[in-house]
């Protein structure tokens, strides 16, 4: 029995060796394995992440680059916008004629007049020659005579509202005093005493004037030269005689027209040249006022 309990205990020690000796390479070989899977993950995560990061970093380039491109766009059109502003201020600058030696330009003008006035018709009147009083002197005055006046121009617009490139409308208002005679005999009326009540005939001289207050558009040429001719097509006037009609009427409308040309002397003083003509509707109460003027004038621009 002892014998052969001893022989199943060789027989199993020699079987216990041979399976440690068979299964000792499987299980380092299978531990190995398992080491090696584990540094393939490793380098797996790894190279996740470094593709991460390069995608990240690709896309803050691609972030970068379209900013330096919108900045480069937006620098290009800058360049044409200033290019193309400077090009339309050259051509402004061209089209209303600026020159080294042109005026400046200005909005208002106050202009000093004087000069030459000519009566259509000699003037009667309540104290001179009269058909209602025709006693005393019945002188007239004559039809000649000098005035005196002043201007404002107002500019409103350059360019007649875009219909005249280079004509410039003004609105004038106008202001002057006619004298034809101040030593016009007077009649019973201008008599001292007056021969209604017994005097002898003593006339009294009696000055012969007129007052004009004109409104009108005035339209000047070659706007930016120093020379500039100018019409008024047509303006508001009124008239104040003195000595009045015969009727005792003082106040009489018309119309008038003119023509002239300015020249810029010095900086912002001009002279310049005029004439114009005053129309009525027939005689006034017996009185008839058409007349023209001729003369110069100083002109300072403000």
């Amino acid at each position: 029995m002892f014998n052969l309990v001893q022989r199943y205990s060789s027989v199993l020690a020699t079987l216990l060796v041979a399976s440690v000796v068979l299964y000792a390479p499987q299980a380092v070989a299978h531990d190995r394995a398992r080491a090696l899977e584990r540094k393939v993950q490793e380098l797996e995560n790894m190279l996740r992440a470094v593709q991460s990061e390069l995608q990240q970093v690709k896309a803050d380039s691609r972030a970068e680059t379209e900013r330096a491109i919108q900045a480069q766009d937006a620098a290009i059109q800058a360049r044409d916008t200033a290019i193309q502003a400077k090009e339309q201020a050259t051509a402004a600058t061209e089209s209303i004629g600026l020159i080294s030696d042109r005026v400046d330009r200005k909005n208002r003008m106050l202009t000093f007049r004087g000069g030459f006035t000519h009566a259509m018709v000699p003037r009667d009147g309540s104290s001179i020659r009269s058909d209602v009083a025709p006693v005393g002197a019945q002188d007239r005055a004559d039809t000649n005579g000098w005035y005196v006046g002043a201007a404002l121009d107002w500019s409103l617009t350059r360019d007649a509202w875009g219909m005249m490139p280079g004509a410039q409308i003004y609105a004038e208002l106008m202001f002057e005093y006619k004298n034809f005679s101040d030593r016009v005999l007077g009649n019973a009326l201008a008599n001292n005493p007056t021969i209604l009540a017994g005097g002898a005939l003593n006339p009294r001289s009696v000055t012969v004037s007129q007052f004009t207050l004109t409104a009108a558009p005035k339209i000047k040429f070659m706007e930016g030269s120093k020379l500039r001719p100018w019409v008024i097509p047509m303006g508001l006037a009124m008239h104040v005689v003195s000595p009045t009609t015969e009727s005792i009427t003082y106040l009489v409308p018309g119309v008038m027209f003119g023509a002239g040309i300015d020249y810029n002397i010095w900086k912002d003083f001009f002279i310049g040249i005029d004439g114009r003509y005053q129309l009525t509707a027939g005689k006034s109460d017996g009185v008839k006022v058409d007349g023209m003027t001729a003369g110069g004038y100083i002109g300072i621009g403000f």
